[in-house]
């Protein structure tokens, strides 16, 4: 059995999500990602679902691109590019059955949710059960245990601040969100990243920009709109981060470690026309 014989679903194409995509597709994986209509990542210049918006994007040398439903996705997937569908409900693991599921969703699945059948279901960080919402857990928290796997009834720890160096941003309001600055812009202190309700969001001390909401997303008093880097260094917005890879490779463990226990049947079918 080939590792291209397993179809591997990520669900959610945002910093995290996409490390692990690429992860497995470098592994030889066939990789699909779903995403909501309007992705509300920050890092997305590293982020598949930015294809969502801008039809395709190339992450570390590999391209995703915006696919109108699944069969097209898997045409995509032939073609060794990752597809991104925007399936806000699920469908496509209904549709193609897939034996991995990988869970990077924000907001989180509700405790109990459906696990498909034969399917091994991975869940990353903090509100995964393993036994509950997914078979596995991966720890997403930076420290001695980040990209740890846990099995039986495992949970990560709560998600932290954000990393060293970088400032997050919330929104001073509820409304829509409006950028003053791109990705990659280099902002003095006091400057407006973007504002909320007429509100500024404004830049805590000098920096440039790594993570921004995309422009015209409503958001909620408190939510994180933007990071700012506070050190040099502009061209790591568009890499996968030390956090993502190392997620990855938990990913890779578990899906390792759990496949002989889902393995597909000799002729999958994936419910394709």
């Amino acid at each position: 059995m080939l590792l291209s014989d397993y179809l591997a679903v990520v669900r959610g194409g945002g910093a995290l999500g996409s490390g692990v995509a690429l992860r497995l597709h470098y592994a030889g994986f066939t990789v699909l990602v779903t995403e909501l209509a309007r992705p509300r990542c920050l890092r997305r210049a590293a982020a598949l679902a930015q294809a969502v918006y801008a039809g395709s994007i190339t992450v570390e040398g590999v391209r995703a691109r915006l696919a109108e439903d699944a069969l097209a996705g898997m045409a995509f997937a032939v073609r060794d590019d990752i597809p991104v569908v925007v399936d806000p409900d699920g469908e496509v693991v209904t549709r193609l059955q897939p034996r991995l599921v990988i869970d990077a969703r924000r907001p989180l699945p509700p405790p109990g949710a459906y696990l498909p059948p034969n399917t091994l279901v991975i869940g990353l960080g903090a509100g995964f059960s393993a036994g509950v919402n997914c078979q596995a857990v991966i720890e997403t928290t930076r420290g001695p245990h980040l990209g740890r796997v846990y099995w039986d009834g495992g949970v990560a720890q709560p998600d932290a601040p954000a990393e060293m160096g970088v400032s997050l941003l919330r929104a001073p309001a509820t409304g829509e969100f409006l950028t003053h600055a791109g990705l990659g812009a280099v902002l003095p202190a006091g400057a407006a990243v973007g504002e909320v309700a007429g509100l500024p969001v404004v830049a805590p001390a000098d920096g440039w920009v790594l993570g921004l909401l995309a422009d015209g997303l409503i958001v909620r008093a408190g939510d994180p709109v933007a990071e700012l880097s506070l050190t040099p260094g502009r061209g790591e917005a568009a890499l996968v981060s030390d956090q993502a890879r190392a997620v990855g490779g938990g990913v890779l463990e578990a899906v390792l470690a759990g496949l002989p226990l889902w393995q597909p049947p000799a002729d999958p079918d994936l419910g394709l026309p």
